[in-house]
């Protein structure tokens, strides 16, 4: 593994929470193919850029898009 692979999947984890709206914790792996060490690097990134907030509910933690984000989601996809 390398940055570049981390970056990479910064961002498909970046479009499947634009596509998704959030997700738990434990379903970033399954969004980027299995890899949970890979799936915690890439939110780590999208953290650090301050492109995601994290909600927590109970005992689950939720990871979304901040509002400037996923207004570029919606741009960039036409959605």
């Amino acid at each position: 593994m390398d940055i570049n692979t981390v970056g990479e999947s910064a961002g498909r984890l970046w479009a499947a929470l634009g596509a998704q709206k959030r997700l738990a914790l434990g379903e970033l792996s399954k969004a980027l193919g299995g890899d949970a060490v890979l799936a915690g690097m890439a939110a780590g990134w999208l953290a650090r850029e301050g492109k995601i907030e994290m909600e927590t509910q109970g005992r689950r933690v939720f990871l979304r898009l901040t509002a400037a984000e996923a207004e570029e989601y919606r741009k960039s996809t036409g959605a």
